[in-house]
This record gives structure tokens, sequence and C-alpha cells, in this order.
């Protein structure tokens, strides 16, 4: 089969694509033909050792495909030719790819092998943030960071259809308009946004901040937070790891929240088929619609990861594999 290697861990112009083995049938995974596989912004650590996982050289990055399941272990609820997305934690960018029962989700007919590459990293991890984490409320006021890229617009779309009014902060304006697809009531720019919050909100500040960038925004979004607010950290894509002074979580009462997802899950498999179960209802009324960026041709990987390194990706960036 065709698949995408990591080779050297020289960043995303040094992915090769190869001709290597299929996954073999296990008892105890799913095998697929994929179709469409999501690319996140842990393949591009992974491409130069960045990652907290390190698997051997050479290995097939990957960690979300949508695809027909080819094969399945007895007992699994799955069947040959049905339509999921999983989450494969590797291989994904590859014709055929496996994953553990727990792992794989059935796809509604009314969603594309598109949308569905692009559900289990993003839209799975803002539900355990929004949810779990930062015990979202109905009428809630939440604070979307990076809401033009994969997480935020999963972030913007899930907090909605959960019934809060969200605040999107893009960093340009070409990427406004992704935003206000995904359903945000107000669309900010990075620069100056704790001023544009504190108008948008009568100066009561928001309830809840989605932070997958980190950086140099961290501090005002700290400021943006009213009385019992919290921070959602959940990744650093603009580089920098901020530090808490931890006397400014005094003023208001307010809490920074660890959001590490898959941490989570590897001590409580079931968890991901119980996310599932909240989010099918929403996906098949229609109320979660990934927002698509642009797809690339499987020979094309180093361009998708290059996407996202340099930022400019609005939506879900993905691989076509058939």
């Amino acid at each position: 089969m065709r698949a995408v290697q990591i080779t050297t861990l020289d960043g995303p112009s040094a992915l090769e694509v190869v001709e290597v083995d299929e996954p073999a049938a296990k008892a105890d995974s799913v095998v697929i033909d994929v179709h469409v596989a999501g690319v996140t912004f842990p393949e591009v650590l992974q491409s130069r050792g960045q990652y907290q996982l390190k698997p051997e050289l050479p290995f097939i990055p990957g960690s979300e495909v949508a695809g027909v399941v080819r094969s399945a272990p007895d007992g699994s609820g799955l069947a040959t030719g049905q339509r999921v997305a999983a989450f494969c934690g590797l291989g994904g960018f590859s014709e055929v790819a496996a994953a553990p029962p727990a792992m794989v989700f059935p796809l509604p007919d009314s969603v594309s092998f598109e949308a569905g590459a692009s559900l289990p990293m993003n839209y799975l991890t803002v539900h355990f943030a929004l949810v779990r984490r930062g015990r979202l409320q109905p009428a809630e006021t939440v604070l979307v960071h990076g809401a033009a890229g994969g997480i935020g617009t999963a972030a913007v779309q899930l907090a909605t259809a959960l019934g809060a009014k969200v605040i999107a902060v893009v960093s340009s304006q070409d990427k406004v308009e992704t935003a206000q697809a995904a359903g945000a009531q107000d669309v900010v720019l990075a620069e100056g946004f704790k001023d544009a919050v504190k108008e948008l909100t009568g100066g009561r500040g928001v309830d809840i901040v989605v932070d997958p960038v980190g950086g140099d925004r961290f501090t005002d979004s700290l400021r943006s937070l009213g009385r019992e607010g919290r921070l959602l950290v959940i990744g650093f894509t603009g580089g920098d790891i901020p530090q808490v002074k931890v006397n400014r979580l005094l003023l208001n009462n307010i809490s920074v929240v660890g959001v590490g997802w898959g941490a989570f899950w590897m001590g409580e498999m079931p968890y991901l088929q119980e996310q599932w179960a909240d989010l099918l209802p929403l996906l098949e009324a229609g109320r979660l619609e990934p927002v698509l960026g642009r797809s690339f041709p499987l020979e094309q990987a180093s361009q998708a990861l290059l996407e996202l390194d340099e930022r400019r990706a609005t939506g879900k960036v993905l691989l076509r594999v058939r």
C-alpha cells in the first residue's frame, strides 16, 4: 500500500511517500480502508521529533481517519463495509490503517468522509475540554483562540451547540469568515482582543477561554476572564509555553485548567465511546459540521503539514487517500 513515512526528523519537507505492507488483521484491531486522513499539529511536531510520543524511525504518522471497515473483531459491534471515523494514533497517512475497536466510531451516512476525518482529534478534544474540564453551562460566554483552525472551529461549533455565546479570536482579517462560518457570534482580532472582550461583555469578562495557542496571549486571556472563569490550556501552536503568576488567579477566583485528552482516555478507554455517544445526536442533527480547509493528495503530505506549521490553515486540513 502507499503510505507517508517520517524517515528523518528534518521537518515537514522530509516526509516521503513509500510502498509498505498493509497492517494485518488482528483479534484486537479494526482494519480500515482509508478514504480521508485528518492532519493535526502533533504531526508537525513529530516531523521534528518535538512531540512527547517519539516512535522509532521510520514511522507512518496520521492519528485520525475516515473510511470503510475491511475487517473487525467479533463482538466489536462493527461490520465489514461499515462507514467509520477512527483515532488510530499512528499510521493514518496510508491507504489502510488499523485501530482498536474502542477508538473506531460509526459514521452517519449524512456525514462525509472529509467531515468524518475532521472529528476524532478535534471534536473529542474540545468535548473533553468544554464538558468535563470546563464544566460549560448553557448561556455562558466562551472565548476561543485560534478560532479559524481545526481545534478552534470545533470549539466554536460545540460551544454554540451546547448553548454558549462564543467570541472568536483570529490572527488576521482573512480568517474572520471562517470563524463566523463555524458559528461564532462575535469575531475579534488577536491584537487588542482583551479590550474587545471587555467591550463585548460590558466589562464582565468571559466564563471560559479555550486556548490552543499559548504564547504571549496568555496573560491577556487571564485578564479576559470574569468571576470564577476557567482558562482551558489545550496546546501551544504559538510556540512558547507561557508561565502563570499565580497571584493573578486570586482576584476573580479564576482557574487555569489543563486539558490532556489523550492522557485522560489512555487510563479510561471506554470514555471515548461515551464521548462519541454525546456527539452523535448533534452530528445527525447537522449541528456539528466541521469547517473544512484545504485538502491535499497523499503525495503532498509535506505541504499539508506546512499549512499548519506556517499558520495558514483555515478550517481542517485533510489528506485525500482515495
